[in-house]
């Protein structure tokens, strides 16, 4: 493995430790690929997933943009489900960028983390 990413599994494992999702404030975990950007809704107490988004299907915008677009739709799709607060794993990932639009729009939504 590259360094960079033995950083970022690392940080990973750190982030992981602090951080619990249960069913009333689930988890929303973030992984960046090079071309797309998933978010996760998770309640690591029952161990499933509550709501997921990706840009698999968005093929217009930017990265960026589109990073924004799966903060609203991850926040919206929680909400109707009866739950406005979670905490943000960033996945070993930096705070910027793309992450960064992602939580902030998420937030933006009515999301509270």
């Amino acid at each position: 493995m590259n360094k960079k990413l033995e950083k970022r599994l690392r940080l990973k494992k750190k982030i992981r430790t602090k951080i619990f999702g249960t069913s009333e404030c689930p988890r929303l975990s973030v992984f960046r690929s090079n071309n797309y950007i998933y978010a996760q809704m998770i309640d690591d107490s029952k161990g499933m997933t509550i709501a997921s988004s990706s840009d698999m299907d968005v093929k217009t915008g930017t990265k960026t943009e589109r990073s924004i677009a799966i903060g609203t739709s991850i926040a919206k799709m929680t909400i109707t489900k009866g739950i406005k607060s979670c905490v943000f794993d960033r996945n070993g990932f930096k705070y910027t960028g793309r992450v960064k639009a992602l939580a902030d729009s998420a937030r933006a939504a009515g999301l509270k983390f």
